[in-house]
């Protein structure tokens, strides 16, 4: 099954415009397969096995331990950047020791997935290479799983994130869990808008912590030249309510919704790139680095 992407977007604000050449059809360009590495359809969460069981309870942890005062106070803790000093590559590296537990579709280590998610947007849009990179970082933001990074919970660094403050939607993967976090017995948090207004923009709403948030904090306190696409694709990637569901729109700006169309785009390798077969690291390193020495600084604060 070959996915199709539309070519009307434009990001007129940074110039990000699809090439004639970098449109995508059947005939050529990233295909996405019809089923994950374990023969199941992506992102089923119904799906009996044993890794599916485990799935199901980092998310009943997810949805009971993540509340807006715990967010807060990870955003301040975290915010502060001062766990270690590496180079973007070197946290590359880290990810070698990190399996995603809320990932029904892939237990590869994380770097091969980064890699994968790169190669594929690399081969249908050579020419945006802040896109290029930004599928090689997303996910560094993992690194809050090591000891070096607090070794935090699983629940407090991967799965889909979603916003904190205002009522749970009903497209949360395993929503019935939300009925055991202490937010919905706090009224303000229980309504449609809680306590944001219509159209407040994404930047304004508290959403669950984890890697995407975490990435985001640390590209943003280390100067990165990435265009505001990019940072929105960090820090939204995970939040699948809102790009695969629609939920949560209400709270977007007219920025916002730009930015999205690029999510949309990135999605589709992110989800559908996973695969046993093996990037060879060695041999597209060099061109990462290019990119890593155009966008940010040789060190960064983590």
């Amino acid at each position: 099954m070959s996915v199709l992407i539309e070519q009307h977007l434009a990001l007129p604000q940074f110039g990000l415009v699809p090439a004639e050449d970098e449109k995508v059809s059947s005939q050529g360009g990233f295909e996405a397969p019809e089923i994950n590495a374990f023969g199941q359809t992506f992102r089923d969460y119904n799906a009996e096995s044993e890794r599916q069981k485990g799935v199901e309870e980092f998310y009943r942890l997810q949805h009971i331990n993540q509340t807006y005062d715990y967010v807060k106070r990870m955003r301040e803790e975290y915010g502060k950047v001062d766990k270690m000093e590496m180079s973007i590559w070197e946290c590359c590296e880290l990810l070698n020791e990190v399996v995603d537990e809320s990932d029904p579709d892939l237990d590869e280590p994380q770097i091969q997935h980064l890699l994968q998610s790169a190669e594929a947007i690399r081969k249908d849009y050579p020419h945006q290479d802040w896109l290029h990179l930004t599928a090689l970082i997303h996910d560094l933001g993992k690194v809050l799983l090591l000891p070096k990074f607090g070794e935090l919970p699983q629940w407090a660094v991967v799965g889909d994130t979603f916003p904190l403050g205002c009522a749970f939607d009903d497209s949360n993967v395993h929503h019935k869990y939300f009925k055991e976090n202490p937010d919905i017995n706090n009224p303000n948090y229980t309504t449609k808008n809680g306590v944001y207004q219509q159209g407040c923009g994404l930047d304004n709403v508290v959403m669950s912590w984890g890697h995407d948030d975490y990435m985001y904090l640390v590209a943003k306190e280390n100067g990165t030249t990435l265009p505001s696409a990019a940072l929105f694709i960090i820090r939204y990637h995970s939040f699948y309510p809102l790009h695969r569901n629609g939920a949560y729109t209400h709270l977007m700006n007219e920025e916002d919704k730009e930015n999205l169309k690029w999510l949309h785009v990135f999605n589709k390798y992110d989800l559908y790139s996973k695969s046993k077969v093996q990037v060879d690291v060695e041999k597209v390193k060099p061109y990462y680095i290019s990119l890593i020495n155009k966008y940010f600084p040789e060190k960064l604060k983590w």
